[in-house]
């Protein structure tokens, strides 16, 4: 089963409603605390919905001045697991008969309400008690009924503890007290009390500052921080849910080989964002490593997904297909050097099927894309869909133009930068690397410019543009060539931007440190009509490509969205309560983030994974990276306008719409994104400045300096003393923390991701590893001869091989897709959202906002005079579309970082 593969839990509920009667338990409100229950009447008398500002309490009402206490009807709704819909006919699967039994009986759950206020002696209430029963109300949900004797003075209901009768988990999805005068947002997994017998804690959905929480909820508000937060010792279980820091001391495996012995990223060598701690033993060869598993490491119980999600969910997919998909394509494609002989054997992958043998463990069955199975029979086979760059101009990767408009509006659009200083020079030890100045001389510059302008003009008119990648490679370039099958260089590519808008590459010069007493080698290539030279500016571009795609995977994508939002995910449910408004705000940014995450340190940037495997640093992949968040960095250049000014490719300008204005005019990315970040800020402010109303509740909340306290000194801990950290002050500089943050997670991944298969499924567009050197470096005749006969020939021989291609086209179009319920931003209004009227108006006004963002890109993308945005066979620039269709579509903005 899907379960077994994805989550070692026991087992989860999904029990369908039983139509046994319930046997009501006479001593369940015997012991019952004190306690008002909130009610709002009617025409009729009637309960009905309370308004938004009071939906989270109910106060008794008595028929008469003789009652004492009132009858409360308690809903609970738990949600049916992937397992139990696939097996509900099987019992052993879905529940044991120990779980029918306390079902017959009405003992599902005992549920415990928590008045917000104390007794008169100052102490806690004691809780009112029921047991819910099945209830069989005809929807999708699994329905619980209890119903509770209130005494008329226990005051107002502000929590339940919830204890799990079964021997199962179940999910449950809220608690509902009298048709909605009293609702629980739960979304949590409740353990079995067999498992562990604390009672969980759940609040309603009134949002509470710590200095603002009733006297009846302040322990437990403050104990269920204290089991979020575990005391870091001991090895995690499955069903814990428990958020701890550690390093990544996870993505090697000595044990296995010494071959795949990676150093510890976190610390002062190795600088790293911190992950989530999970307790697993050490290796025995490297006391410092932690060992792996076969199985998916432990996440927070809630954070783990794919039970509730439907199949098609990213994290089941994408183990799907690290477990399924991929070792199929390595057995059968066993040469593991073998490339691609010709273009045409290329674009066979998505004419051609590939027999493959069939699946028995159901995995493939979630990744329709890729693997299609032939109706009446046993086979599988494997075929590509045609990408989208692909399908509207296949020659369009050959282009130079296409080549630099993908820096402004394709899938690495952080790297470009604006030249603000000349010559070009490295800040690397020249008596390591040899001389610092780039052969990227003026005299290059202006004879590609053909004197349209002096290069002084050109700087001063802000015309010059680069990728660098110089400084960050080549202290790795040594030891990439001691590895077989791939290179690397260091690179500066140099673009010069038209009066069209558009840019046009210059010059790209590949460089190689001295070694083995060779002196350092360089060379500065530039489009040529010269058949030599035009061939060696295509291998050329082949290497920078290489270049660009292992910085965007490693950098762009993977460590600044996933792993430094990964501390933010910890730290806020280490101290920020459920009930915190902080923590409701970020909290459908940070879903589903943690289990992508651990899928990803599994399987795709450990030492085996396709990261090390496939991309050019190859087994120096996770340490570059780590060398790009120790140089480049900062939290304050997360935000996009900083990050847009820090690269020169905006300047602030308060008159300008957005506050900057940038420096070129036509950057599809950052004209979609400024208008996304624009709309996340005025939620964000709005949303703000009603929780804390006056200016001094922001210093005075423990909870969300202990926050941001964590946040900088330990989850991102190894640049605890940086100057650049924001302070948390005021109610501005929340504000622009929460936005930073809910950028990243939403515009900044969606603009990194989803755009995978589109310009990367066609390999040739953006080759992952450059295999071999340049031919005009230091070259045999033998192999200036092989160059000269057949020069396509060595251009194929650079590129990845059918197995590390293959393996990432099935990655990328899976990291592509969009689940049929993916939560794309401005949509799903959380509960705590919708039970404050201002924050509800503006949250509508924010969803509307998304709405217009739509029409506003379709627009743009209309527009025949963005020529970075359209044209005869471009791929139009959709990826910051808020909303999308499910599947691989190039476009919609998700809340979080679900894939």
């Amino acid at each position: 089963m899907l379960k077994s593969h994805i989550h070692q839990v026991s087992n989860s509920i999904s029990l369908p409603p039983l139509s046994t009667p319930f046997i009501i338990d006479q001593h369940s409100s015997s012991s019952a605390i004190s306690r008002n229950v909130l009610v709002k009447k009617r025409r009729g008398g009637s309960i009905r919905n309370m308004s938004a500002s009071t939906t989270t309490t109910a106060t008794m009402i008595s028929t008469s001045s003789v009652d004492k206490f009132a009858m409360v009807k308690g809903v609970i709704s738990v949600q049916p697991t992937i397992s139990g819909v696939l097996t509900s006919v099987t019992v052993g699967l879905i529940g044991t008969v120990a779980d029918r039994v306390s079902d017959l009986f009405g003992k599902s759950f005992l549920v415990e309400l928590v008045s917000t206020d104390l007794d008169s002696s100052g102490n806690e209430k004691e809780t009112i008690k029921a047991y819910a029963r099945p209830l069989n109300d005809g929807s999708k949900l699994n329905k619980y009924q209890c119903e509770f004797k209130v005494p008329y003075n226990f005051g107002d209901i502000g929590a339940v503890l919830v204890e799990n009768q079964h021997r199962q988990e179940a999910y449950i999805k809220d608690i509902v007290l009298d048709d909605g005068s009293v609702i629980f947002p739960c979304e949590s997994w409740v353990h079995s009390k067999y498992e562990n017998p604390d009672k969980r804690i759940f609040f309603t959905d009134k949002s509470y500052l710590p200095s603002k929480t009733p006297v009846g909820l302040k322990s437990l508000r403050e104990k269920d921080l204290e089991t979020l937060r575990g005391n870091g010792e001991g090895e995690r279980k499955p069903f814990e849910r428990i958020y701890d820091y550690d390093t990544y001391n996870d993505i090697g495996d000595p044990d296995a080989n010494s071959d795949l012995s990676r150093p510890v990223l976190g610390g002062d060598q190795h600088p790293y964002p911190r992950r989530c701690r999970t307790g697993r033993p050490m290796t025995s060869t490297e006391p410092w490593s932690e060992s792996r598993t076969t199985l998916p490491f432990y996440v927070p119980r809630d954070e783990d997904f794919s039970e509730i999600k439907e199949v098609t969910f990213g994290a089941t997919t994408l183990f799907s297909v690290l477990d399924g998909a991929i070792p199929m394509l390595e057995s059968i494609l066993t040469d593991s050097g073998l490339g691609f002989s010709s273009f045409m054997d290329i674009g066979s992958l998505y004419t051609e099927r590939v027999n493959m043998i069939p699946s028995n463990n159901g995995l493939l069955s979630a990744v329709p894309r890729l693997i299609q199975t032939i109706v009446n029979s046993t086979k599988s086979y494997l075929q590509f869909e045609t990408p989208r760059m692909k399908e509207r101009d296949s020659f369009s990767w050959f282009r130079d133009e296409e080549f630099c408009r993908q820096t402004l509006a394709g899938l690495n659009p952080y790297s470009i930068q604006l030249v603000t200083e000349w010559p070009l020079t490295s800040k690397l030890d020249p008596e390591v690397y040899g001389p610092a100045e780039s052969a990227i001389t003026k005299e290059i510059v202006e004879q590609e410019i053909k004197g349209f302008m002096t290069l002084e003009e050109a700087l001063e008119q802000k015309k010059l543009f680069l990728l660098d990648y110089h400084d960050l490679l080549l202290p790795y370039v040594n030891k990439v060539r001691e590895l077989e099958g791939t290179t690397l260089y260091g690179s500066r590519t140099l673009m010069f931007l038209t009066s069209t808008g558009t840019l046009r590459p210059l010059a790209i010069e590949l460089t190689r440190p001295p070694n083995n007493g060779k002196p350092q080698w360089k060379h500065v290539y530039t489009p040529s009509r010269d058949a030599t030279d035009a061939w060696l500016w295509k291998l050329a571009k082949a290497h920078v490509l290489a270049h660009d795609s292992g910085y965007h995977q490693l950098v762009s994508h993977w460590l600044r969205t996933h792993g430094a939002t990964e501390p933010y995910i910890i730290a806020t449910n280490r101290h920020l309560s459920k009930i915190h408004p902080i923590h409701r705000l970020l909290c459908p940014h940070l879903r589903y983030t943690m289990q992508i995450n651990s899928l990803a340190r599994l399987a795709l940037i450990n030492a085996s994974g396709t990261i090390n495997t496939s991309f050019s640093p190859k087994k120096y992949s996770m340490q570059l990276s780590s060398d790009a968040y120790a140089r480049d960095w900062r939290f304050d250049h997360e935000a996009l306008p900083a990050d847009l000014v820090s690269r020169g490719m905006a300047v602030e300008d308060e008159s300008a719409p957005h506050g900057i204005k940038l420096t070129i005019e036509d950057y599809p990315f950052a004209n979609d994104g400024l208008l996304l970040w624009d709309a996340i800020t005025r939620w964000a402010t709005t949303y703000v400045n009603h929780y804390y109303p006056q200016p001094n509740l922001v210093e005075s909340d423990t909870e969300l300096q202990a926050w941001w306290t964590e946040i900088r000194t330990v989850g991102h801990g190894d640049k605890k003393d940086e100057p650049w950290w924001p302070q948390l002050k005021t109610r501005q500089d929340l504000i622009k923390i929460v936005t930073t943050i809910m950028w990243v997670c939403s515009g900044h991944h969606s603009a990194v991701n989803f755009g995978q298969y589109d310009f990367a499924g066609y390999f040739p567009n953006r080759p992952t590893i450059a295999r071999t050197k340049m031919p005009n470096e230091d070259p045999t005749v033998e192999e200036w001869e092989a160059f000269i006969s057949k020069p396509e020939d060595v251009l194929l021989d650079s590129f990845p091989t059918q197995i590390q291609a293959t393996r990432v086209m099935s990655i990328l179009a899976v990291l592509s897709t969009h689940s049929p319920d993916e939560e794309y931003i401005g949509t799903n209004i959380e509960p705590a959202w919708a039970a404050e009227p201002v924050i509800k108006a503006a949250f509508e006004e924010f969803s509307g906002e998304m709405k217009a963002i739509e029409t506003i890109i379709d627009s743009r993308n209309r527009d025949t005079n963005l020529r970075n945005r359209r044209g005869a066979g471009l791929v139009p620039y959709q990826l910051l579309k808020p909303f999308s269709e499910p599947g691989v579509t190039g476009k919609g903005v998700p809340y979080s970082i679900s894939i």
